[in-house]
């Protein structure tokens, strides 16, 4: 299967869309801009959100869930975020379909079903959702809110490709209400870390934290926290945003609180949110030529096993053997598939997991058995080993950390090699060009600059680090006074 798939050097887009659809792991739908997520690329998403789920409800959230239509009249109360996804939307008109007169066996919209109000399919929740807390906050006893839902929502892209941009796509959002701007902060910082420790502890992707410069903000938002990671071909990918949204919402909603003082407060709130664009960042920061390459803490399948044998004699020898090896690495935690199908030849079946990049293979065969051996194969570096059977789950499990911990160092250095410093718009266009990656420039903290350094190189400011310091410079395109670097990229 890997000698089909075109390789990243040659053509980088082409290899991502092959892979994608060669892992199994999602296809394009019947419905423009749409995907189909296939099961096994499904796994993994349900892998994510177990761990992520699991994170929120530590830090004290709960799920809850809202609809999926909003009234346009309810969307439109907060300017800036209707005008930010105004051209987005999917909106439904009318109610009912009927038999189309003029064309027999075809439907028709029913022209007397028009809605009085129409709906909008959510690009985003905070417009249903404010409409809905404005209910349930009434005292400072109320506070603090914390809800987050696992939805769909609808955004309407023109450019789609899988995973990364779709017309629909899965997410979570959790809104927060607080009686505090301080609380608030908080809360949005808090979900900055949870996401940068999920990306970097269980997707092995290494992400900088930062702040969004005043136009990449969200719609509505006061301040957006972002984590930025880098592909393999230089570009970045925004991994996740947590916005500070001020008391804008709770004024659009007029959603107030009574204080301990007995005074009426409007709440200040926040969203934050990651999607299945996830698995497209995770695609990209690890995969090869071979094909997909999953850090084991995400794997469906962390250990596959394949049977190397003559006849059903063999076959029955070696699953007995098995047997107890699957029910051991279970029993410790390890998601292992014992591959005992007869319709495909040893080859073959390594051919297909590592283009799905199960972590760790095993292969017994006739004289493992006689010998009591087993070969491991590491799928990050191609590496076997012949081992004891007895020690094959101790040999896994050392394995499996082994190669979560290579696949972040790995990113990581690849990462840290493509931050580069300029300080002259030429050394800036060089790198862009060139080299990619996270460019640090110094920039005058103009919309006008900003503007025009993306219409020149394609490239946007992707954060304000949380750690840099400030630094008197002048600015790469303007010449103007600049008080610290912030990092550059051409991006997804």
């Amino acid at each position: 299967m890997s000698k089909h798939l075109t390789k990243r050097a040659e053509d980088y887009s082409k290899w991502y869309n092959e892979l994608i659809v060669k892992a199994d792991l999602a296809e394009n739908s019947a419905v423009r801009g749409c995907m189909v997520i296939k099961p096994y690329g499904f796994a993994i998403w349900e892998k994510m959100q177990a761990e992520l789920d699991r994170m929120f409800k530590e830090t004290g959230h709960q799920n809850a869930y809202f609809p999926l239509f909003v009234p346009k009249s309810l969307f439109e109360a907060e300017e800036k975020n209707a005008e930010g996804f105004a051209k987005e939307c999917a909106v439904v008109t009318h109610y009912r379909l009927q038999s189309d007169p003029d064309n027999e066996g075809k439907l028709r919209v029913d022209p007397a079903a028009k809605l009085e109000e129409e709906l909008v399919v959510r690009p985003t929740s905070e417009a249903i959702i404010w409409n809905t807390y404005k209910g349930w906050i009434q005292s400072y006893r109320d506070l603090p809110l914390l809800i987050n839902q696992w939805a769909n929502v609808v955004r309407w892209e023109m450019r789609t490709r899988l995973f990364l941009r779709t017309a629909e796509f899965l997410w979570q959002e959790g809104h927060t209400a607080h009686a505090t701007k301080n609380e608030a902060l908080a809360e949005a910082k808090q979900m900055q870390e949870v996401y940068a420790t999920f990306a970097e502890n269980f997707m092995a992707m290494p992400v900088i934290k930062g702040a969004k410069s005043e136009s990449e903000r969200f719609a509505g938002a006061d301040d957006t926290l972002t984590i930025e990671a880098l592909m393999q071909d230089g570009k970045a990918l925004q991994a996740g945003t947590s916005h500070f949204l001020g008391q804008n919402f709770a004024k659009a909603f007029d959603v107030k609180y009574a204080s301990k003082e007995g005074k009426q407060e409007y709440v200040w709130a926040t969203s934050w949110g990651v999607s299945t664009r996830l698995i497209g960042g995770l695609i990209m920061t690890h995969s090869d030529d071979a094909g997909l390459v999953l850090p084991p803490k995400l794997a469906p399948i962390q250990v596959v096993i394949v049977p190397i044998y003559k006849g059903d004699d063999q076959l029955q020898a070696i699953a007995d053997r098995v047997d107890t090896i699957v029910k051991e690495l279970r029993a410790n935690g390890v998601s292992v598939k014992f591959d005992d199908r007869d319709t495909m030849r040893p080859g073959a079946k390594f051919a297909e997991y590592e283009m799905k990049g199960v972590p760790v293979r095993i292969a017994i065969g006739k004289r493992d058995l006689e010998n009591g051996t087993a070969e491991i194969a590491r799928r990050d570096t191609f590496e076997k080993q012949t081992v004891n059977q007895d020690d094959i789950t101790t040999t896994v499990f050392k394995l499996l950390e082994e190669i979560q911990e290579n696949l972040f160092t790995r990113a990581l250095d690849y990462r840290n090699a493509h931050i580069t410093e300029v300080n002259s718009f030429e050394e800036f266009k060089d790198v862009i060009e060139n080299k990619g990656g996270f460019v640090s420039a110094h920039w005058d903290g103009t919309i006008e600059t900003e503007d025009k350094i993306k219409e020149l190189t394609k490239a946007t400011i992707r954060c304000i680090p949380n750690d840099s310091k400030k630094e008197e410079g002048i600015c790469v395109l303007t010449g103007s006074k600049s008080e610290r670097r912030v990092l550059f990229a051409k991006a997804y």
